[in-house]
């Protein structure tokens, strides 16, 4: 059975999140990706990622009181269930 350094695999993590910023200038140069890689220093907490969805509510004085999943970009996902 393999193990792994926890704290190294959740490094890498926040750095990937760090890479995927929406806006190009809040993302790391290769560069800076390396050393912090390398290293052990702070790092910057990554901003809410530019595609996240939320989910809208029907107003309560509305005829329905269901909820509404809803994104900007009108993308519908669609749950499939095994028979």
């Amino acid at each position: 059975m393999e193990t792994c350094n926890l704290t190294e695999v959740m490094r890498s993590i926040h750095i990937g999140l760090l890479c995927v910023q929406h806006s190009p200038a809040d993302r790391p140069s290769m560069s800076a990706v390396v050393l912090m890689l390398g290293g052990d220093g702070t790092l910057a907490q990554p901003n809410e990622p530019g595609f996240f969805t939320e989910r809208k509510l029907i107003d309560a004085s509305s005829s329905s009181s269901k909820q509404e999943s809803c994104s900007v970009n009108e993308v519908t996902v669609t749950l499939l269930d095994a028979r």
